[in-house]
């Protein structure tokens, strides 16, 4: 399922207009983006929990040429799913 889709999905489920289903979800992530530049986590009972984490550098081979790269460190976006998901899915 691609945004269009969702957006779609969100629109007939709700029974509002597209439009509305689009700037919704766009807050929603917009939101979701701007807690995590922040630090915080968003836990959204049942769903799931969107965290930061921290990758410390490391090193890594260039694949091509073999040769040795230092990695630096990031902040990488995680999603651990919540229990009701997990058991909509099984």
């Amino acid at each position: 399922m691609n945004k269009s889709e969702l957006i779609e999905a969100i629109a007939a489920s709700a029974d509002i207009p597209k439009a509305a289903a689009g700037r919704a979800l766009d807050a929603m992530v917009d939101t979701v983006s701007d807690s995590l530049k922040k630090g915080d986590s968003v836990a959204l009972v049942g769903f799931g929990t969107f965290s930061v984490k921290e990758r410390a550098a490391r090193t890594g081979r260039n694949p091509q040429t073999g040769q040795t790269i230092e990695i630096s460190a990031a902040k990488v976006p995680t999603f651990k799913a919540g229990k009701a998901l997990k058991d909509s899915v099984n």
